[in-house]
């Protein structure tokens, strides 16, 4: 994709896709305040389930499957914009149909939130951003390599898992990471035939025992849009904002606070110590304490 396709397909002003798709979702019963948690890029939405266990006692919360993702819809672009019209639709025909929610999201789905908080703000009462900025993101060999070693995967030599474990052990070499890309990784359903069956080209691979789940040549292919932010120029949230980030990761800095606080002139800024990127696995306790003590706070 071109800079001026991100740029056009991100811009608030881009109408959605043509069907806004209805996306997946896992409700984790709790108390009768409720919680959307939203992932980030080749995450699904049980990630968060020890999150929201956490805060069950206070709320019920909502794990959402963002486009391209988990069990959601495939897409033939990547727009933060469709994929919070579509996160939307959704709130609005279930789970926020009686009001506003508290909304959290990660990375992707942190940018995800925040333009949805701009485009939709009758459907957030409380936003929580985690280890994202609503800017360009830093630059990084990290993502493309590591969906790179996922598309170099013969899924046609796999018999188990455990075939794709030992593949993948070199170029990715932290068993969590490791662990946590192949959660993506599903057998393929009988009579299951075509791109979402097939190799990262999209290419059908019948004789394949397993495939990827989320649009891998999509995602792979659209990664500078994915580290993109739209253009939001006019537009505030003036709800209460918490933005959380990492002290080991790259994506909350303070050249980006002017740009967070234009939009979210509330905001309130806690790194957590010692964390990397992925806050909520790295530091559980500390993350489920920060998102009880702001989604209860009065005002």
């Amino acid at each position: 994709m071109t800079a001026e396709n991100v740029t056009a397909a991100n811009r608030a002003g881009a109408p959605a896709a043509p069907e806004t798709p209805l996306l997946h979702t896992q409700t984790v019963q709790g108390g009768p305040g409720r919680a959307v948690f939203v992932h980030g890029l080749f995450g699904r939405g049980k990630n968060f389930t020890t999150a929201a266990k956490a805060i069950a006692d206070t709320h019920t919360s909502l794990l959402v499957d963002l486009p391209n993702h988990g069990e959601s819809p495939w897409t033939e672009r990547f727009s933060y914009v469709d994929m919070a019209h579509a996160l939307a639709r959704t709130l609005r025909e279930g789970f926020a149909a009686d009001g506003p929610v508290d909304v959290i999201g990660h990375s992707m789905g942190g940018k995800t939130v925040m333009v949805l908080a701009l485009l939709h703000p009758d459907l957030v009462r409380r936003l929580v951003v985690v280890d994202i900025s609503p800017t360009q993101s830093p630059d990084s060999e990290e993502f493309p390599h590591l969906l790179g070693a996922l598309a170099g995967v013969d899924l046609t030599a796999l018999r188990t898992r455990a075939d794709a474990d030992a593949l993948l052990q070199e170029p990715i070499p932290n068993p969590l990471t490791r662990g946590f890309l192949l959660q993506n990784l599903r057998p393929v359903r009988r009579g299951e035939t075509g791109a979402s069956a097939g190799d990262a080209s999209g290419a059908p691979a019948p004789e394949a025992a397993f495939r990827w789940q989320p649009n891998l040549a999509l995602l792979r292919a659209e990664l500078p849009a994915v580290a993109s932010f739209p253009d939001m120029e006019g537009r505030t949230f003036s709800g209460p904002v918490l933005w959380v980030g990492g002290t080991r990761s790259p994506y909350v800095t303070p050249e980006a606070e002017p740009a967070m606080r234009a939009l979210f002139p509330r905001e309130r800024k806690v790194m957590v110590k010692g964390s990397g990127h992925w806050v909520h696995s790295e530091k559980p306790e500390e993350f489920a304490g920060l998102l009880r003590a702001f989604l209860t706070a009065e005002g």
